[in-house]
């Protein structure tokens, strides 16, 4: 069992087996600042580590099981999600909107304290008059965090995340992205972020100390000039 050093953090991640929450997940680990990361999910990550504690919940429909999991927390990064096509639109919505709720439902009242990074999407639209319906759940869901009652809440608005690691692209258009990726980051870079770089963003911002109370939209030309303050782009 590890025990955490005097002025550790203790991390919660959602979605760790995606690509953001698999390199939020790596990078939290690998911070000294970090004592206790604990990845909770419906199936297991793959990878053993003494800072890890990992917990299989399957119903986010229902998150109160993790009460006592979720005690003592000082952050959550949330990158749970589907790709549209991937699913119905009624489960896109039970799983961008009600999951996420519910989970932070039970981390306000075990950790009040906690800071939650919550990995959105450009365009996503709080006022719920978008067509696409990925942007209106993605804004639906912003809009219930920011009112959550959390102190720091940062909600992340990527565009195109490029996967950096090969994998088998969920849709043509994510295949087509990638094969443009080189060209099309030197046309529009404020249209892109590696999965990588992002991943290392929520973490750094959600273990970040502050006494102010806020709720932050990072848009991605945010993200990128944050990435860039801590480090040289990669590419």
């Amino acid at each position: 069992m590890n025990v955490r050093t005097l002025g550790q953090k203790c991390l919660v991640i959602v979605g760790a087996t995606g690509m953001v929450g698999g390199y939020a997940l790596r990078y939290a680990l690998e911070k000294p600042t970090v004592g206790r990361v604990t990845a909770i999910g419906r199936k297991k990550v793959g990878i053993s580590h003494p800072k890890l504690k990992e917990v299989l919940h399957r119903d986010f429909a229902d998150c109160s099981a993790l009460a006592e999991t979720l005690s003592g927390q000082d952050a959550a990064v949330f990158c749970l999600g589907a790709y549209t096509g991937a699913v119905s639109d009624a489960e896109l919505r039970t799983i961008t909107v009600d999951y996420t709720i519910e989970f932070a439902r039970v981390l306000r009242g075990s950790s009040p304290d906690a800071a939650f990074s919550f990995l959105s999407g450009s365009g996503a639209d709080p006022t719920g008059r978008s067509r696409a319906p990925f942007a209106r759940y993605k804004g639906e869901a912003e809009k219930a965090l920011l009112a959550a009652g959390f102190p720091r809440v940062y909600i992340f608005r990527p565009a195109y995340i490029y996967p950096v690691e090969p994998r088998k692209e969920p849709n043509f258009s994510y295949r087509l992205f990638r094969a443009i990726y080189p060209v099309f980051r030197a046309l529009f870079p404020n249209q892109v972020i590696r999965a990588d770089d992002l991943a290392e963003a929520m973490v750094d911002v959600a273990l970040r100390g502050t006494e102010e109370r806020e709720g932050v939209v990072f848009e991605n030309r945010d993200i990128r000039a944050m990435v860039e303050s801590l480090h040289p782009p990669k590419g």
